[in-house]
């Protein structure tokens, strides 16, 4: 088959500027949004299994598998599993077991102000930070049991909708009938745990009047998570569920599908949408060469040939327009903060929602340009020459 040089193809795109332009825009915007779609469930994703240890395990109340606020454990589940359990990891004597409380309640900025924002408390003590690696302190302290300190995490303003002055060290949140000064800020990355404020465990548990935690995590050493399993099933007066924390997560993860199923259909109808103006803008396009293309026909030059010399016009602009796209992903959509129910996360454009932005911009250049080229080409070759 006689084929056309590459640079006709590259010519013909420079005959109108201002359609190309907009050729690219168009062809940008539809990936820009298959870009945000893939980004939001590659955050929440990252957020709730990727980020989680798989060395971790979560004790917490049968029956409340789906929920950790609702899950209420005895105080001294800690100490029993500590000492019960050989093989927990530890550090100079200290065990590997965080007892924590979980709340979601609403703070103000102080006792008389009018404004709510919803905020995820988590209780913990010091060995939170030996089972939360990702966790670092990046400016003040752990807060102290008995001043009323807290310390929040990098996306906790956020979660609740204030500047991050607002939660700079040395000023105060008002929740639970007190105020409580935050002396520490701390990030964990791609965790739900960035947008959570921490409160020294007795504090929060005085605060919100219980004598039970929400959960016990448990780092594994040498011990599995059959020997968690086993201790569960011995200590049956604690009515405890044994779950790693990677599983637990993904369960959580099951419950948001029909959010994510919403945002795939939002997109792909919106992409369907460009596409179908796309197939418009390029039939119009086309519909102006018919005399060209029946010029060619009569110069030896095949319908295939022709056609294979549009698609490479067509990958050419749709390769501009996702490389346009992916550049503003990097910069204008990675790392925006989304609130959902349970935090907040961070919009993900790695490298495999950009492979799958360059797939996309590769079959809209196909399906975009194959039906009006093919309408275009099926012409005799004296009534293309005749067209107008």
């Amino acid at each position: 088959m006689r084929i056309l040089p590459f640079d006709y193809s590259v010519r013909n795109l420079g005959r109108s500027p201002k359609r190309l332009v907009l050729t690219i825009l168009a062809g940008a915007l539809v990936v820009g949004l298959v870009l945000v779609a893939a980004a939001f469930i590659r955050g929440m994703e990252h957020s709730l299994v990727v980020a989680t240890d798989r060395s971790n395990v979560i004790l917490l109340a049968s029956g409340s598998e789906e929920s950790l606020e609702r899950s209420q454990v005895p105080n001294s589940t800690a100490g029993l599993v500590a000492g019960g359990i050989s093989g927990i990891k530890s550090r100079l004597g200290v065990s590997y077991v965080s007892p924590e409380v979980h709340v979601a309640l609403f703070a103000r900025p102080d006792e008389n102000a009018q404004a709510e924002w919803r905020t995820m408390l988590r209780g913990v003590t010091q060995e939170a930070l030996l089972v939360y690696p990702r966790v670092r302190i990046v400016e003040g302290r752990m807060p102290v049991a008995g001043n009323d300190e807290i310390m929040v995490g990098g996306l906790a303003a956020e979660m609740m909708g204030v500047p991050q002055e607002r939660l700079t060290v040395g000023n105060s949140l008002w929740f639970t009938n007190r105020s409580w000064r935050i002396v520490g800020r701390f990030s964990a990355r791609g965790t739900v745990m960035d947008a959570e404020v921490w409160v020294p465990l007795t504090d929060l548990q005085v605060a919100t009047k219980r004598d039970t935690l929400s959960c016990v995590v448990v780092s594994l050493g040498e011990a599995d998570f059959g020997d968690i399993d086993l201790f569960t099933k011995q200590r049956l007066d604690l009515a405890l569920t044994a779950i790693p924390e990677a599983e637990y997560y993904a369960s959580v993860m099951k419950f948001y599908r029909p959010v994510q199923a919403m945002v795939w259909t939002t997109a792909l109808l919106v992409a369907l949408a460009g596409l179908l103006g796309g197939l418009n803008t390029m039939y119009a396009a086309f519909a102006a060469r018919i005399r060209e293309f029946g010029m060619l026909r009569s110069l030896g030059y095949s319908r295939p040939a022709i056609m294979l010399s549009l698609v490479q016009e067509s990958l050419l602009t749709s390769a501009a327009g996702t490389l346009l796209a992916s550049l503003l992903g990097m910069v204008a959509i990675n790392g925006q903060a989304v609130r959902f129910s349970m935090g907040v996360f961070e919009l993900v454009v790695d490298h495999r929602v950009l492979i799958f932005g360059v797939f996309a911009g590769l079959l809209m250049a196909l399906v975009g340009v194959v039906p009006p080229a093919w309408r275009c080409l099926r012409l005799a070759i004296p009534e293309a020459l005749k067209a107008a």
